[in-house]
């Protein structure tokens, strides 16, 4: 069975290959789920994960974007832009620890991230974390999408 850490990494990975352009990502998502192993409830978790980050990107791009301090959402590589989503995404619409959200992206950022990727991807979050003021187990910000998204 996968762990939600591998989940999370095929995920992100699925987040990069639809902002380099794969639009029609998520179609495809259930068969390469399947290639990677990941199936029943694990591929539940990693569909509700892609298509809750997709669903909601708008949202997550303007919550990231006013956390930056200096820099803008659209200059940073693709890689990181999608690793914050994905950890974004968990922060504001799931009820996932914020220190294993943002541990975890911390640990991708410094296997696919540029050199500066694990601090940016650390700093970026924790103020997120600050910023909308939540705690480990605290009620996500925007509850409808775990209502839409089975989560």
């Amino acid at each position: 069975m996968a762990t939600r850490t591998y989940v999370r990494e095929v995920v992100i990975g699925l987040l990069y290959a639809y902002e380099c352009g794969n639009t029609n990502i998520a179609q495809n998502a259930p068969k390469i789920l399947d290639e990677r192993k990941i199936k029943n409830k694990q591929q539940i978790f990693a569909l509700a994960l892609l298509n809750g980050t997709l669903k909601n990107l708008e949202a997550i791009n303007m919550y990231l974007g006013e956390t930056l301090k200096e820099w803008e959402f659209t200059r940073l590589g693709q890689m990181e832009k999608s690793i914050l989503r994905l950890g974004a995404y968990e922060m504001l619409f799931t009820q996932t620890d914020t220190p294993v959200i943002i541990n975890e992206a911390i640990n991708f950022a410094k296997i696919y991230g540029e050199d500066n990727a694990p601090k940016l991807i650390n700093g970026v979050l924790d103020a997120l974390k600050h910023k909308r003021g939540m705690q480990p187990h605290a009620t996500p910000i925007i509850d409808k999408a775990n209502e839409q998204d089975g989560l």
